[in-house]
């Protein structure tokens, strides 16, 4: 679907760019440079995203001005279809994936339609938006799905709100024909080659005790469908751990600069933080490996060392039989394995042995 190798690693700048072009371009060459994947925008009409009476977030108010409202904080935070041109073609050059999250319908028009890209992530708080969910579907794009504030019912609707908008294009929406596209074992299909579950905490930062990681295997069983996580923890610990319980991808807010005015800043990982955890994400995966247990080909060389062979512990004569008394087990592993103790007991000696000497059958 989206993965180009392993665990798809999305660098989130959202709306870290500060309404500023230079800036965003900025967190594209911090992205690039990392080595993720893709680096992912916000898109959206404040206008249509809020409305002039919406509250900020808790997080919003302590890291922005308290005077102004969350509709004028967004309004100063959009970044036009000139800019998403250009940061698309910036992207291209700089050898790393434009994504953005759309917010309203104007917007995944821009991104799925307009700017054709390859696939739509959305947003926890989109989650119980019906008609961006089945307009997002109807794009045929790939989908990425955060399930933050969510529960496994609140998944299950807007899962079937997608598999309707994949299988029907010109059918009327509703909630039983939504039902009933969930259902239907080609939709399923579809949802399983389209859409990934981002396991995410909708805190900024979120409180490591709430992160719960163990519940994106719980959305892998439920809905079988490949799972990640989008992380807002502080660090790069949790991102690593997600890895080793199966995350196909992983999302992790940054800056520039922490200090900087604006909402998410104080919550996302600097440029050297960035690095450190997509080359720990990419050694994590590596260590992975597959479910076969076998000798590594690194070992290969230590088994003779590391193991035991059955060895003379006193000077045997010839003929002499092999007991417990003269006989054990030391190393190095190049003779005859202890496996073989009891099998040995009992022989007779065909030569001479000396102290430490390894028996020969």
């Amino acid at each position: 679907m989206h993965k180009t190798r392993g665990v798809y690693i999305i660098a989130e700048a959202g709306v870290n760019h500060n309404g500023s072009l230079d800036l965003a371009m900025q967190l594209v060459d911090v992205a690039s440079e990392a080595g993720a994947d893709a680096v992912k925008f916000q898109t959206f009409k404040a206008e249509q995203l809020v409305s002039g009476t919406t509250p900020k977030a808790e997080y919003q108010k302590t890291n922005t001005a308290a005077s102004e409202s969350q509709l004028e904080m967004l309004k100063q935070l959009e970044l036009d279809k000139q800019a998403h041109r250009q940061l698309l073609a910036y992207c291209s050059e700089r050898q790393i994936q434009f994504l953005s999250t759309p917010f309203d319908l104007e917007s995944v028009d821009l991104l799925a339609v307009t700017l054709d890209l390859p696939l739509l992530k959305l947003s926890s708080g989109e989650i119980t938006n019906a008609p961006l969910l089945l307009k997002a579907a109807r794009s045929d794009k790939p989908i990425i799905l955060s399930t933050g504030m969510a529960t496994l019912g609140d998944v299950e609707t807007a899962l079937g709100i997608i598999a309707f908008g994949y299988t029907n294009h010109d059918a009327l929406p509703g909630e039983a024909v939504f039902r009933a596209a969930y259902a239907s074992p080609e939709a399923r299909r579809i949802l399983h080659e389209k859409v990934t579950l981002l396991h995410c905490t909708s805190e900024y930062p979120a409180p490591i005790a709430d992160v719960n990681l163990r519940a994106m295997k719980t959305l892998a069983t439920a809905f079988g469908l490949a799972v990640g996580f989008s992380d807002h923890t502080e660090g790069i610990t949790v991102p690593i751990a997600a890895t080793a319980l199966g995350a196909t991808v992983i999302e992790k807010h940054f800056t520039l600069d922490r200090t900087l005015p604006g909402p998410d800043h104080k919550a996302s990982l600097e440029p050297d933080e960035l690095k450190q955890m997509v080359a720990a994400i990419r050694q994590s995966e590596q260590a992975l490996g597959s479910f076969c247990k076998h000798p590594a080909p690194s070992e290969a060389g230590n088994a003779a060392v590391a193991r035991k062979s059955i060895v003379a512990v006193r000077n045997i004569r010839a003929g002499e039989p092999f007991t417990e008394e003269n006989i054990g087990i030391k190393r190095p592993g190049t003779g005859i394995s202890p496996l073989r103790y009891w099998e040995i007991l009992g022989k007779h000696a065909k030569r001479n042995y000396v102290l430490d000497e390894l028996i020969e059958s």
